[in-house]
């Protein structure tokens, strides 16, 4: 990773969180998440929002079976 480079936010159906490089295009899967910065302004809010690092189809199946 570029420490120069302004970078993205990225978040895929399964809530996982990457960063990208800001002037590339996004990849199929993911969507912006309206954060652009540093690398490490971008880390920082990832390690904020991303507490839970299972994708969601999993806790979803954890939460059904919690539920039964």
């Amino acid at each position: 990773m570029d420490e120069n480079a302004t970078y993205q936010v990225l978040r895929n159906d399964e809530d996982q969180y990457s960063l990208w490089l800001a002037d590339l295009d996004v990849p199929a899967g993911w969507h912006q998440v309206g954060k652009q910065g540093t690398k490490e302004e971008c880390s920082a809010y990832v390690d904020e929002v991303w507490t839970d690092m299972r994708p969601r189809s999993l806790r979803e199946r954890m939460d059904q079976a919690s539920a039964s």
